[in-house]
């Protein structure tokens, strides 16, 4: 019997590079991963494959699967999500499996019913650590959910234009869409065991550009590690219910 591991967090919080550097540096540890594979509504970025980043389908087709045995639809930042409990179950029935993706989704695995057995490992990637969430909430005129959906806002803005180089109107309403997202997706946090601070997010690159991960880049790849290896690390926080209103 397998083990469900969740690596969740906000849009551009550096998921997706923590998971490349998870394979390239710890492939003892991710390559045991099985990847937990949503249907999307959404178009294949730049370097996504169909079937495995995401199964790809139209809005007509996604909707099709709403209350269809196994399977659960989730409206997520203006995007159709499916995910095939059945088809989970039966990949952690043989093994250990990693969902990689958004807050609202990474809620549902908290939770969802699974064969007797498997445990879950949860890990919430936070653009901001306890102690700055604390101390911005402590300062006259700061608004922390305008502030989280600026510093998203600049993290997505830099991944677009990297990708895109020119972007379009519907490029920049979906970053709006998203960073607006982010402050609601901090208060699922506390129900993660383990919430890893990381300011390297997707657009930064302390990933990749020299070789090894530097600054949070390397602080958060070395707490999920020790996490997946069962070990603490002292870069993982806990949050208490109440820190994001």
């Amino acid at each position: 019997m397998g083990r469900l591991v969740i690596l969740s967090g906000p849009s551009c919080v550096g998921k997706g590079p923590l998971h490349a550097a998870l394979r390239k540096f710890h492939p003892e540890l991710a390559g045991n991963l099985r990847p937990v594979v949503l249907y999307n509504s959404r178009s294949p970025r730049p370097a996504e494959l169909d079937g495995v980043d995401y199964h790809f389908r139209t809005r007509e087709q996604i909707e099709a699967l709403r209350g269809k045995d196994g399977f659960t639809v989730l409206d997520v930042r203006g995007d159709l999500l499916a995910v095939d409990l059945a088809d989970l179950a039966r990949t952690v029935a043989r093994g250990d499996a990693l969902f990689e993706g958004n807050p609202f989704v990474g809620k549902l695995l908290l939770d969802c019913p699974l064969p007797a057995g498997v445990e879950r490992l949860g890990m919430f990637l936070a653009p901001l650590s306890r102690r700055e969430i604390e101390f911005l909430q402590a300062q006259p005129g700061v608004r922390l959910p305008d502030l989280v959906a600026d510093v998203m806002r600049r993290k997505l803005l830099r991944r677009t234009t990297r990708q895109k180089t020119h972007l379009s109107r519907k490029d920049l309403e979906e970053i709006e869409r998203r960073c607006t997202s982010a402050y609601r997706e901090l208060g699922y946090a506390h129900l993660f065991e383990h919430v890893i601070p990381n300011h390297d997010g997707e657009d930064s690159e302390n990933w990749s550009a020299f070789y090894y991960p530097l600054a949070d880049a390397r602080l958060a790849l070395q707490a999920v590690a020790a996490l997946l290896a069962g070990r603490p690390d002292p870069h993982v926080e806990t949050w208490p219910a109440d820190l994001i209103p």
